[in-house]
């Protein structure tokens, strides 16, 4: 069964992705998940995609927020 609306996450573009969320944070030093989503315009799926190889190569740090216990914040490491 195919869905023409799937669109194939490859290590190219999660590559890329990652890069971009770098970018945002290192503008931004730290950002919760909805601001990241709002600022790199990436889906749920590529954003976690993208925080998960920057997580792999130690260049993110993640905690809870206090403010929003349901908001992960992210920092560059």
């Amino acid at each position: 069964m195919s869905n023409n609306n799937f669109q194939a996450m490859n290590t190219e573009t999660i590559g890329t992705n990652a890069g971009t969320v770098w970018v945002a944070l290192n503008n931004a030093t730290t950002l919760g998940i909805k601001q990241l989503k709002k600022v790199t315009k990436l889906k749920d799926k590529e954003l976690y995609a993208a925080l998960g190889w920057l997580a792999r190569e130690g260049k993110v740090n993640m905690t809870q927020s206090s403010e929003d216990e349901k908001d992960i914040l992210v920092t560059l490491i």
